[in-house]
């Protein structure tokens, strides 16, 4: 029975969108970079006490790839987190979507995902439209860079997963990622332990946006087809304005939601199609 693991990634998605709204509202105090800290930093320890790496008998086509992954993880969050300062949360995720989707196209030619990717494009577009307006440029810019790195971040996750079993990979690339973020979220971190409230804010956002989506998609794995996975996670850019209307009072516009739909139905389509030309097992989805 499918239902309860696709009930789990639909909880995934909503407690990642969830602690990143939650997360915004700690930015005064703690900055993005500090806040970001917090929830890698965590997301990495409760990984690598979980799975305990076996480093020592890796190879160096291993180690690139967990490095490169880090890398590209740390980029994809911190410019993430960086455009929500500015923009709203919706927005962000919508036009983060871009990189993926333009990797899932350049990975194939089939005339179906040509016509995805230039419905997603069209969601951008016009996104890029309402720039100065509904959606400021300066965070569609950093969520357009943020999808750069979710690319490379699929692209060095289906390597290290061919390179290293398991998800032991995946705590070396979160620890990577974690050291990068660290010199500019340091002095925002350390703030959180002025307040109890600060404190437990930064925890609630590791734990609702690294942790529990996880953990949630890896059980989900275990007996959901990774095509019904994927359609599900094309869920991201709505329960993204969902929740930044819920936890921040954000509003959109018909323009922006209209977008939103565009790009959410296009990676729908999209993952469906890919997957019935050529099955794959990707990695879950929610970066540290």
């Amino acid at each position: 029975m499918r239902t309860v693991p696709g009930l789990l990634v639909v909880a995934s998605v909503a407690s990642a969108q969830s602690g990143s709204a939650v997360a915004r509202t700690l930015f005064g105090e703690l900055g993005p970079a500090g806040t970001l800290a917090w929830r890698m930093g965590f997301a990495a320890l409760v990984l690598a006490v979980a799975v305990r790496p076996r480093v020592w008998r890796w190879t160096g086509a291993a180690w690139r790839a967990a490095v490169l992954l880090g890398v590209f993880a740390a980029g994809l969050t911190l410019l993430s987190y960086l455009a929500l300062r500015t923009a709203p949360q919706g927005i962000v995720v919508t036009a983060s979507f871009a990189g993926p989707l333009i990797l899932a196209l350049a990975q194939t030619r089939r005339v179906a995902d040509l016509v995805c990717a230039l419905t997603a494009g069209a969601g951008v577009a016009l996104l890029g439209l309402r720039a100065g307006a509904e959606v400021p440029m300066a965070g569609l810019a950093l969520a357009l860079a943020a999808g750069a790195c979710g690319a490379g971040y699929i692209v060095f996750s289906a390597r290290l997963g061919a390179a290293v079993p398991g998800v032991g990979g995946l705590a070396v690339s979160f620890a990577v990622a974690a050291l990068l973020v660290l010199p500019f979220g340091f002095t925002g971190a350390v703030r959180a332990f002025a307040q109890p409230r600060l404190l437990g804010g930064a925890v609630i956002v590791a734990l609702l946006a690294g942790v529990i989506p996880y953990a949630l998609e890896l059980i989900a794995l275990r007996d959901l087809p990774t095509r019904v996975f994927g359609v599900l996670m094309s869920l991201q850019p709505a329960a993204a304005a969902l929740a930044g209307r819920l936890i921040l009072g954000q509003r959109l516009g018909p323009v922006p939601i209209l977008a939103l739909v565009l790009v959410s139905v296009a990676g729908a389509a999209l993952v469906r199609s890919s997957h019935e030309a050529r099955p794959t097992e990707p990695s879950p989805q929610t970066p540290p």
